[in-house]
Protein backbone atom coordinates (compact mmCIF):
# COMPACT_ATOMS: atom_id res chain seq x y z
CA UNK A 1 0.00 0.00 0.00
CA UNK A 2 1.51 3.24 -1.10
CA UNK A 3 -0.56 6.45 -0.42
CA UNK A 4 0.50 9.34 -2.96
CA UNK A 5 -0.57 12.38 -1.45
CA UNK A 6 -0.84 15.73 -3.86
CA UNK A 7 -1.33 19.31 -2.51
CA UNK A 8 -2.45 20.74 -6.24
CA UNK A 9 -1.63 24.30 -6.76
CA UNK A 10 -1.61 26.68 -9.87
CA UNK A 11 1.19 25.09 -12.43
CA UNK A 12 3.14 23.18 -9.65
CA UNK A 13 2.30 20.20 -6.58
CA UNK A 14 3.77 18.97 -3.80
CA UNK A 15 4.20 15.07 -3.53
CA UNK A 16 4.35 13.00 -0.45
CA UNK A 17 4.81 9.40 -0.56
CA UNK A 18 3.89 7.32 2.74
CA UNK A 19 3.03 3.68 3.82
CA UNK A 20 1.36 2.39 6.67
CA UNK A 21 2.31 2.96 10.40
CA UNK A 22 3.94 6.04 9.12
CA UNK A 23 6.42 4.89 7.14
CA UNK A 24 8.24 7.38 4.65
CA UNK A 25 8.95 6.47 1.19
CA UNK A 26 9.54 9.77 -0.04
CA UNK A 27 9.34 13.00 1.52
CA UNK A 28 7.99 15.57 0.08
CA UNK A 29 8.95 17.20 -3.24
CA UNK A 30 7.41 19.47 -5.57
CA UNK A 31 7.01 19.38 -9.53
CA UNK A 32 5.58 21.67 -12.25
CA UNK A 33 2.90 20.77 -13.91
CA UNK A 34 5.63 20.20 -17.21
CA UNK A 35 4.93 17.02 -19.57
CA UNK A 36 8.58 15.95 -18.25
CA UNK A 37 7.87 16.47 -14.75
CA UNK A 38 4.65 14.61 -15.02
CA UNK A 39 6.50 11.71 -16.42
CA UNK A 40 9.62 12.15 -13.66
CA UNK A 41 6.43 11.40 -11.81
CA UNK A 42 4.76 8.86 -13.65
CA UNK A 43 8.35 6.51 -13.31
CA UNK A 44 9.25 6.85 -10.09
CA UNK A 45 4.99 5.83 -8.67
CA UNK A 46 5.35 2.75 -10.60
CA UNK A 47 9.03 2.00 -9.63
CA UNK A 48 7.62 1.80 -6.31
CA UNK A 49 7.31 -2.04 -5.20
CA UNK A 50 2.96 -2.75 -4.32
CA UNK A 51 -0.25 -0.89 -5.14
CA UNK A 52 0.05 2.71 -5.13
CA UNK A 53 -3.40 4.95 -5.19
CA UNK A 54 -2.91 9.12 -6.19
CA UNK A 55 -5.29 11.18 -3.65
CA UNK A 56 -5.76 15.00 -4.52
CA UNK A 57 -7.99 17.63 -3.79
CA UNK A 58 -10.49 19.00 -6.26
CA UNK A 59 -9.94 22.79 -6.17
CA UNK A 60 -10.66 24.59 -9.11
CA UNK A 61 -9.28 23.44 -12.62
CA UNK A 62 -5.78 23.47 -10.93
CA UNK A 63 -6.12 19.71 -10.38
CA UNK A 64 -7.28 18.48 -13.85
CA UNK A 65 -3.95 18.40 -16.04
CA UNK A 66 -2.14 16.56 -13.53
CA UNK A 67 -5.22 13.69 -12.57
CA UNK A 68 -5.83 13.77 -16.65
CA UNK A 69 -1.80 12.53 -17.45
CA UNK A 70 -1.56 10.12 -14.42
CA UNK A 71 -5.25 8.44 -15.41
CA UNK A 72 -3.84 8.13 -18.91
CA UNK A 73 -0.87 6.31 -17.24
CA UNK A 74 -3.37 3.61 -16.06
CA UNK A 75 -2.74 4.39 -12.43
CA UNK A 76 -5.42 4.56 -9.29
CA UNK A 77 -6.34 8.63 -8.97
CA UNK A 78 -8.74 9.89 -6.42
CA UNK A 79 -10.14 13.36 -6.30
CA UNK A 80 -11.94 14.26 -3.71
CA UNK A 81 -13.90 17.11 -1.95
CA UNK A 82 -11.72 19.55 -0.13
CA UNK A 83 -14.09 19.67 2.63
CA UNK A 84 -12.85 15.88 3.28
CA UNK A 85 -9.28 16.61 3.82
CA UNK A 86 -10.07 19.76 6.15
CA UNK A 87 -12.16 17.78 8.35
CA UNK A 88 -9.49 14.93 8.55
CA UNK A 89 -8.00 14.76 11.86
CA UNK A 90 -4.90 16.39 12.29
CA UNK A 91 -3.90 14.39 15.79
CA UNK A 92 -1.68 17.17 16.97
CA UNK A 93 -2.16 20.15 19.22
CA UNK A 94 0.06 22.14 16.40
CA UNK A 95 -1.46 24.50 13.93
CA UNK A 96 0.55 23.63 10.72
CA UNK A 97 -0.52 24.99 7.10
CA UNK A 98 2.11 24.53 4.68
CA UNK A 99 2.22 22.96 0.96
CA UNK A 100 4.51 19.78 2.70
CA UNK A 101 2.35 19.06 5.53
CA UNK A 102 -0.89 19.22 3.38
CA UNK A 103 0.53 16.77 1.24
CA UNK A 104 1.38 14.14 4.35
CA UNK A 105 -1.88 14.78 5.23
CA UNK A 106 -3.96 14.09 1.93
CA UNK A 107 -1.33 10.98 1.89
CA UNK A 108 -2.53 9.79 5.35
CA UNK A 109 -6.14 10.72 4.63
CA UNK A 110 -5.40 8.04 1.66
CA UNK A 111 -4.59 5.41 3.69
CA UNK A 112 -6.82 5.79 6.28
CA UNK A 113 -10.02 5.75 3.37
CA UNK A 114 -8.18 3.06 1.42
CA UNK A 115 -11.10 0.78 0.77
CA UNK A 116 -13.40 3.64 -0.05
CA UNK A 117 -11.53 5.81 -2.69
CA UNK A 118 -13.59 6.59 -5.58
CA UNK A 119 -11.13 6.24 -8.80
CA UNK A 120 -10.93 9.45 -10.82
CA UNK A 121 -12.87 9.19 -14.34
CA UNK A 122 -11.79 11.23 -17.40
CA UNK A 123 -14.58 13.32 -18.15
CA UNK A 124 -15.04 12.83 -21.96
CA UNK A 125 -14.59 15.85 -24.47
CA UNK A 126 -18.26 16.73 -24.70
CA UNK A 127 -19.24 16.73 -21.31
CA UNK A 128 -15.81 18.73 -20.70
CA UNK A 129 -16.46 21.45 -23.18
CA UNK A 130 -20.14 21.50 -22.10
CA UNK A 131 -18.76 22.16 -18.64
CA UNK A 132 -16.71 24.88 -19.43
CA UNK A 133 -19.39 26.65 -21.73
CA UNK A 134 -22.22 26.37 -18.32
CA UNK A 135 -19.63 28.54 -16.53
CA UNK A 136 -18.93 30.86 -19.37
CA UNK A 137 -22.35 31.43 -19.64
CA UNK A 138 -22.86 32.10 -15.98
CA UNK A 139 -20.16 34.79 -16.05
CA UNK A 140 -21.51 36.82 -19.36
CA UNK A 141 -24.96 36.69 -17.35
CA UNK A 142 -23.99 38.31 -14.47
CA UNK A 143 -22.27 40.44 -17.16
CA UNK A 144 -25.19 41.09 -19.25
CA UNK A 145 -27.30 42.28 -16.39
CA UNK A 146 -24.71 44.77 -14.99
CA UNK A 147 -24.81 46.16 -18.25
CA UNK A 148 -29.13 46.10 -18.41
CA UNK A 149 -28.50 47.89 -15.18
CA UNK A 150 -26.20 50.17 -15.89
CA UNK A 151 -27.82 51.20 -19.40
CA UNK A 152 -31.42 51.83 -17.26
CA UNK A 153 -29.93 53.50 -15.28
CA UNK A 154 -29.23 56.29 -17.82
CA UNK A 155 -32.48 56.22 -19.56
CA UNK A 156 -33.76 57.19 -16.03
CA UNK A 157 -31.95 60.19 -17.87
CA UNK A 158 -32.89 60.24 -20.72
CA UNK A 159 -36.05 58.71 -21.07
CA UNK A 160 -37.54 56.91 -17.97
CA UNK A 161 -39.47 54.20 -18.10
CA UNK A 162 -38.99 52.94 -21.59
CA UNK A 163 -37.52 49.26 -20.38
CA UNK A 164 -40.83 49.08 -19.19
CA UNK A 165 -42.50 49.67 -23.02
CA UNK A 166 -41.82 46.23 -24.59
CA UNK A 167 -41.44 42.70 -22.75
CA UNK A 168 -40.61 40.38 -25.41
CA UNK A 169 -37.63 37.68 -24.97
CA UNK A 170 -34.50 38.39 -26.28
CA UNK A 171 -34.50 37.31 -30.07
CA UNK A 172 -31.69 34.34 -31.06
CA UNK A 173 -29.21 37.12 -32.23
CA UNK A 174 -29.33 38.43 -28.66
CA UNK A 175 -31.29 42.18 -29.94
CA UNK A 176 -34.40 43.22 -27.26
CA UNK A 177 -37.19 44.73 -28.54
CA UNK A 178 -37.06 47.69 -25.83
CA UNK A 179 -33.04 47.79 -25.99
CA UNK A 180 -33.64 48.50 -29.61
CA UNK A 181 -36.44 50.99 -28.91
CA UNK A 182 -33.77 52.83 -26.88
CA UNK A 183 -31.72 52.69 -29.20
CA UNK A 184 -33.77 54.57 -31.74
CA UNK A 185 -35.41 56.92 -29.25
CA UNK A 186 -32.91 57.38 -27.04
CA UNK A 187 -34.33 60.90 -25.11
CA UNK A 188 -37.61 61.61 -24.87
CA UNK A 189 -37.50 64.49 -27.08
CA UNK A 190 -36.93 62.24 -29.98
CA UNK A 191 -40.96 61.09 -29.49
CA UNK A 192 -43.04 64.04 -27.98
CA UNK A 193 -41.02 66.45 -30.08
CA UNK A 194 -43.18 65.29 -33.35
CA UNK A 195 -47.01 65.23 -33.45
CA UNK A 196 -49.20 61.81 -32.59
CA UNK A 197 -49.24 60.78 -36.36
CA UNK A 198 -45.79 61.68 -37.68
CA UNK A 199 -44.46 59.61 -34.52
CA UNK A 200 -47.27 56.98 -35.22
CA UNK A 201 -45.66 56.71 -38.74
CA UNK A 202 -42.06 56.47 -37.56
CA UNK A 203 -42.66 53.69 -35.21
CA UNK A 204 -44.43 51.68 -37.60
CA UNK A 205 -42.03 52.16 -40.19
CA UNK A 206 -39.20 51.40 -37.32
CA UNK A 207 -41.64 48.44 -36.44
CA UNK A 208 -41.11 46.95 -39.48
CA UNK A 209 -37.68 47.26 -40.54
CA UNK A 210 -37.13 45.60 -37.28
CA UNK A 211 -39.49 42.92 -38.11
CA UNK A 212 -41.27 43.77 -34.65
CA UNK A 213 -44.64 43.78 -34.22
CA UNK A 214 -47.10 46.78 -34.96
CA UNK A 215 -49.93 48.42 -32.52
CA UNK A 216 -51.05 51.96 -32.90
CA UNK A 217 -52.62 51.53 -29.43
CA UNK A 218 -49.44 51.35 -28.77
CA UNK A 219 -47.74 53.70 -30.35
CA UNK A 220 -50.67 56.17 -28.83
CA UNK A 221 -49.96 55.12 -25.15
CA UNK A 222 -46.03 55.46 -25.56
CA UNK A 223 -46.45 59.41 -27.18
CA UNK A 224 -48.94 60.13 -24.18
CA UNK A 225 -46.75 59.03 -21.94
CA UNK A 226 -44.10 60.77 -23.12
CA UNK A 227 -45.56 64.24 -22.87
CA UNK A 228 -45.46 63.62 -19.05
CA UNK A 229 -41.87 62.55 -18.81
CA UNK A 230 -39.59 65.10 -17.18
CA UNK A 231 -35.53 64.47 -18.97
CA UNK A 232 -32.91 65.16 -16.36
CA UNK A 233 -29.53 64.69 -19.32
CA UNK A 234 -29.99 67.46 -22.39
CA UNK A 235 -30.55 65.69 -25.75
CA UNK A 236 -27.48 66.71 -27.48
CA UNK A 237 -24.70 64.79 -29.18
CA UNK A 238 -22.64 64.15 -25.31
CA UNK A 239 -25.53 62.53 -24.31
CA UNK A 240 -26.29 60.39 -27.08
CA UNK A 241 -22.77 59.43 -27.01
CA UNK A 242 -23.01 58.34 -23.70
CA UNK A 243 -26.25 56.06 -24.31
CA UNK A 244 -24.90 54.89 -27.71
CA UNK A 245 -21.43 53.04 -25.58
CA UNK A 246 -23.89 51.74 -22.97
CA UNK A 247 -26.08 49.88 -25.76
CA UNK A 248 -22.92 48.95 -27.16
CA UNK A 249 -21.75 46.69 -23.96
CA UNK A 250 -25.39 46.14 -23.97
CA UNK A 251 -25.56 44.12 -27.42
CA UNK A 252 -22.05 42.52 -26.91
CA UNK A 253 -23.25 41.09 -23.96
CA UNK A 254 -26.60 39.82 -24.69
CA UNK A 255 -25.03 38.63 -28.24
CA UNK A 256 -22.77 36.46 -26.55
CA UNK A 257 -25.37 34.92 -24.11
CA UNK A 258 -27.80 33.69 -26.85
CA UNK A 259 -24.50 32.00 -28.87
CA UNK A 260 -23.31 30.43 -25.96
CA UNK A 261 -27.21 29.28 -24.94
CA UNK A 262 -27.77 27.93 -28.43
CA UNK A 263 -24.28 25.72 -28.48
CA UNK A 264 -24.95 24.55 -25.24
CA UNK A 265 -28.15 23.12 -26.46
CA UNK A 266 -26.78 21.74 -29.70
CA UNK A 267 -23.53 20.67 -27.49
CA UNK A 268 -25.88 18.59 -25.31
CA UNK A 269 -27.32 17.01 -27.29
CA UNK A 270 -25.34 14.84 -28.27
CA UNK A 271 -25.09 13.06 -25.41
CA UNK A 272 -27.14 10.21 -24.68
CA UNK A 273 -29.43 11.21 -21.58
CA UNK A 274 -30.30 14.45 -23.46
CA UNK A 275 -34.05 13.65 -24.60
CA UNK A 276 -34.75 12.01 -21.01
CA UNK A 277 -33.71 14.94 -19.30
CA UNK A 278 -35.21 17.34 -21.77
CA UNK A 279 -38.82 15.47 -21.32
CA UNK A 280 -38.79 16.60 -17.09
CA UNK A 281 -41.37 18.98 -16.25
CA UNK A 282 -39.48 22.57 -15.58
CA UNK A 283 -36.60 21.88 -17.57
CA UNK A 284 -36.20 24.14 -21.02
CA UNK A 285 -33.88 24.29 -24.02
CA UNK A 286 -31.44 26.40 -21.30
CA UNK A 287 -31.92 24.68 -18.18
CA UNK A 288 -31.56 21.13 -19.42
CA UNK A 289 -27.87 21.56 -20.57
CA UNK A 290 -26.75 23.67 -17.59
CA UNK A 291 -28.22 20.55 -15.38
CA UNK A 292 -26.12 17.82 -17.28
CA UNK A 293 -23.35 20.04 -17.64
CA UNK A 294 -23.28 20.52 -13.84
CA UNK A 295 -24.12 16.89 -13.18
CA UNK A 296 -22.01 15.09 -15.36
CA UNK A 297 -22.05 11.37 -15.93
CA UNK A 298 -24.33 10.03 -13.37
CA UNK A 299 -23.05 6.58 -13.30
CA UNK A 300 -20.17 7.82 -11.16
CA UNK A 301 -22.56 8.62 -8.13
CA UNK A 302 -22.90 4.92 -6.45
CA UNK A 303 -26.73 5.83 -5.44
CA UNK A 304 -29.18 8.30 -5.17
CA UNK A 305 -27.81 9.97 -1.92
CA UNK A 306 -24.37 10.74 -3.75
CA UNK A 307 -26.21 12.93 -5.76
CA UNK A 308 -28.00 15.04 -3.53
CA UNK A 309 -24.80 15.51 -1.25
CA UNK A 310 -22.92 16.37 -4.59
CA UNK A 311 -25.39 19.09 -5.00
CA UNK A 312 -25.70 20.04 -1.64
CA UNK A 313 -29.80 19.56 -1.16
CA UNK A 314 -29.41 16.53 1.47
CA UNK A 315 -31.00 17.05 4.91
CA UNK A 316 -28.75 17.23 7.68
CA UNK A 317 -29.12 15.45 10.37
CA UNK A 318 -28.47 16.74 14.42
CA UNK A 319 -29.09 13.82 17.09
CA UNK A 320 -27.48 12.85 20.26
CA UNK A 321 -28.62 10.53 22.84
CA UNK A 322 -32.76 11.16 23.39
CA UNK A 323 -32.20 14.67 21.46
CA UNK A 324 -33.02 14.23 17.84
CA UNK A 325 -33.70 18.26 15.98
CA UNK A 326 -36.59 17.53 13.24
CA UNK A 327 -35.74 20.23 11.11
CA UNK A 328 -32.20 20.29 10.05
CA UNK A 329 -30.46 23.06 7.07
CA UNK A 330 -29.26 21.39 3.95
CA UNK A 331 -25.53 20.37 3.92
CA UNK A 332 -24.77 23.14 1.09
CA UNK A 333 -21.47 21.70 0.64
CA UNK A 334 -21.56 20.87 -3.01
CA UNK A 335 -21.96 22.92 -5.97
CA UNK A 336 -23.08 25.72 -5.81
CA UNK A 337 -23.62 26.13 -9.57
CA UNK A 338 -25.63 23.29 -9.65
CA UNK A 339 -27.59 24.33 -6.80
CA UNK A 340 -28.52 27.10 -8.38
CA UNK A 341 -29.60 25.62 -11.65
CA UNK A 342 -31.69 23.24 -9.39
CA UNK A 343 -33.20 26.31 -8.00
CA UNK A 344 -34.44 27.94 -11.18
CA UNK A 345 -35.90 24.76 -12.33
CA UNK A 346 -38.05 24.53 -8.85
CA UNK A 347 -39.20 28.33 -9.76
CA UNK A 348 -40.35 26.98 -12.95
CA UNK A 349 -42.29 24.32 -11.63
CA UNK A 350 -44.08 26.66 -8.83
CA UNK A 351 -44.71 29.07 -12.05
CA UNK A 352 -45.89 26.73 -14.62
CA UNK A 353 -48.14 24.31 -11.95
CA UNK A 354 -47.83 21.09 -13.51
CA UNK A 355 -50.82 19.22 -11.84
CA UNK A 356 -49.44 15.63 -13.28
CA UNK A 357 -45.86 16.05 -12.37
CA UNK A 358 -44.59 14.47 -8.23
CA UNK A 359 -42.24 17.21 -8.18
CA UNK A 360 -44.33 19.97 -8.06
CA UNK A 361 -47.20 18.02 -6.35
CA UNK A 362 -44.59 17.43 -3.77
CA UNK A 363 -43.62 21.27 -3.75
CA UNK A 364 -47.17 22.36 -3.61
CA UNK A 365 -48.06 19.54 -0.40
CA UNK A 366 -45.00 21.30 1.90
CA UNK A 367 -46.40 24.91 0.92
CA UNK A 368 -49.79 23.77 1.92
CA UNK A 369 -48.13 23.01 5.23
CA UNK A 370 -46.53 26.01 5.76
CA UNK A 371 -43.11 25.25 4.85
CA UNK A 372 -40.97 27.94 4.33
CA UNK A 373 -40.12 29.05 1.07
CA UNK A 374 -36.04 27.55 1.22
CA UNK A 375 -37.75 24.47 2.83
CA UNK A 376 -39.94 23.42 -0.10
CA UNK A 377 -37.68 24.68 -2.70
CA UNK A 378 -34.52 22.41 -1.33
CA UNK A 379 -37.18 19.77 -1.11
CA UNK A 380 -37.95 19.87 -4.13
CA UNK A 381 -34.41 20.20 -5.35
CA UNK A 382 -33.99 16.71 -3.47
CA UNK A 383 -36.93 14.85 -5.18
CA UNK A 384 -36.31 16.01 -8.43
CA UNK A 385 -32.82 15.18 -8.40
CA UNK A 386 -33.18 11.65 -7.25
CA UNK A 387 -36.10 11.17 -10.17
CA UNK A 388 -33.47 12.10 -12.20
CA UNK A 389 -30.84 10.13 -11.04
CA UNK A 390 -32.97 6.80 -11.43
CA UNK A 391 -34.45 7.99 -15.34
CA UNK A 392 -31.52 8.91 -16.77
CA UNK A 393 -29.21 5.67 -14.82
CA UNK A 394 -31.49 3.51 -16.49
CA UNK A 395 -31.44 4.84 -19.63
CA UNK A 396 -27.62 4.33 -19.48
CA UNK A 397 -27.85 1.00 -18.33
CA UNK A 398 -30.24 0.17 -21.15
CA UNK A 399 -27.92 1.26 -23.74
CA UNK A 400 -25.70 -1.27 -25.49
CA UNK A 401 -21.84 -0.63 -23.81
Amino acid sequence: MNAVGIDVSKGKSMIAILRPYGEIISSPFEIHHTSSEISFLIEQIKSIEGESRIVMEHTGRYYEPLAHELSQANLFVSAVNPKLIKDFGDNSLRKVKSDKADAVKIARYALDSWTDLKQYCLMDEIRNQLKTMNRQFGFYMKHKTAMKNNFIGILDQTYPGVNTYFDSPARNDGSQKWVDFATTYWHVDCVRKMSLNAFTDHYQKWCKRKKYNFSKSKAEEIYGAAKELIPVLPKDDLTKLIVKQAVEQLNIASQTVEQLRSLMHETASKLPEYFIVMEMKGVGSSLGPQLIAEIGDVTRFTHKGAITAFAGVDPGVNQSGTYEQKSVHASKRGSSTLRKTLFQVMDALIKNKPQDDAVYLFMDKKRAQGKPYYVYMTAGANKFLRIYYGRVKEYLASLPQ
